[in-house]
């Protein structure tokens, strides 16, 4: 039966069965996940020549390697014999994957290197099997993209207006880059992709979830997101959107986007006064962003997230912190921040994945059958800059994520 995606989103309001319905999982993997760019990893997890790691897109068991060219590949975890996966560790430096079953042996390249007893095909050399390799590979600002489809848009076209929401958090680093070697947590939701992706751009729950954890600490971010509030909600195109923070953070003094001043990270400011000069007050004022790539690739502020969906009612959601390059006094507080808030035992991100599985087993019920997205579409207008925005706690970025999964999922965009 062809899914009428017309009749399931609207304007102001989705319907639920888009987060249950097992067919509308399966075309989302072809359609979105198989298709479009998704985030799979940052080239500084590959650093040497020969480094790999394991990645997931979707169902896609992908290793992410480093060849002695220095050239980033995305190759697909499976014998190109029966299937067998030719590399079980997570992480680790080869230059070669050797499938446990019969022994047959490729580069880290995915070129055939050999297989034993070679007189039962013939001889050596006698068989061209090599791994399988993601079509397309691109990376910006050191993040890694892999899209499936053999064409169609750039990355540069995937991210639009995004990408400069990428080089924003790269120019925190004195270096002008980021890394992300602090290593990654998992967190699994029973709760569709979809609902974890609508968190991050939802600024209306962050008083209302996480109130406790701000009462507690003191912390002001709550008042960012009230109706009193100065920041606002974009849509940026593409199904990309962002809490822009910067009209508050502006009223404040360097780091404050932060949580600190100055005087806690002297070295760093030092050394960004020195490379940006007079232009790094604003820097330092204005922060990082706070940023959803579509379809799964989340930076919020000192954290990075990518969201993997496993099954209809399942979603792996991988963090870890943000580390500049060149800044070591920084990184370490990133660090610990980062762990407070989305770590083990963190605060917010404990919160966040309650309500992603309240929000999977409410929408089970048959009644109503539509979710409510029409928050501040009544007060959004247009920027400067052509793009749609509403306030900090308007749904602007929800409507701007579904409008683009609606062409996707029609065939009107890839």
């Amino acid at each position: 039966m062809t899914v009428q995606y017309s009749e399931l989103i609207q304007p102001e309001r989705v319907h639920g069965s888009l987060y249950t319905d097992q067919d509308i999982f399966a075309e989302e993997l072809q359609r979105i996940w198989y298709r479009t760019w998704v985030c799979v990893g940052h080239v500084s997890e590959v650093a040497r020549p020969g480094d790999y790691v394991r990645k997931k897109v979707a169902s896609q068991d992908v290793i992410m390697t480093r060849s002695k060219d220095g050239e980033v590949s995305l190759l697909l975890n499976r014998c190109a014999h029966r299937g067998n996966l030719v590399c079980e560790d997570q992480r680790g430096n080869s230059s070669t994957f050797r499938c446990p079953y019969h022994g047959w042996t490729y580069r880290n390249t995915g070129e055939m290197l050999g297989y034993p007893y070679n007189q039962g095909y013939g001889g050596k050399g006698k068989l061209s099997l090599n791994l399988g390799r993601v079509p397309r590979v691109d990376t910006y600002q050191g993040f890694v993209f892999a899209s499936f489809a053999a064409d169609g848009p750039s990355l540069k076209e995937h991210l639009g207006a995004a990408a400069g929401e990428l080089d924003r958090l790269a120019r925190l680093s004195p270096e002008g880059e980021i890394e992300l070697t602090a290593g990654w947590l998992q967190h699994r939701a029973k709760a569709n992709w979809k609902l974890l992706v609508e968190n991050e751009t939802d600024g209306y729950h962050p008083q209302f979830v996480h109130g406790s954890v701000f009462s507690v600490t003191g912390s002001h971010i709550g008042t960012l997101y009230s109706d009193k509030s100065a920041a606002v909600t974009r849509d940026l195109g593409g199904g990309h959107s962002e809490n822009d923070l910067r009209p508050e953070f502006r009223k404040m003094e360097p780091m404050n986007w932060f949580g600190t001043s100055e005087a806690r990270v002297p070295d760093y400011v030092a050394k960004m006064r020195a490379l940006h000069g007079e232009q790094a007050e604003e820097i330092l004022i204005e922060g990082a962003p706070h940023v959803m790539v579509f379809p799964n690739l989340f930076v919020a502020e000192i954290s990075v997230f990518m969201i993997n969906p496993v099954a209809v009612d399942e979603t792996v959601q991988n963090v870890t912190a943000v580390q500049l390059k060149g800044a070591p006094e920084m990184n370490r507080r990133l660090l610990s921040q980062c762990i407070g808030s989305v770590g083990p035992a963190g605060m917010l991100l404990a919160d966040d994945s309650e309500m992603y599985e309240r929000n999977q087993r409410g929408v089970a019920a048959r009644v109503p059958e539509w979710l409510d997205i029409r928050r501040g579409a009544h007060r959004e207008r247009i920027d400067e800059n052509g793009f749609r925005i509403g306030a900090a706690n308007d749904e602007t970025g929800m409507r701007g994520f579904w409008s683009h999964y609606r062409s996707l999922m029609e065939g009107k965009a890839r």
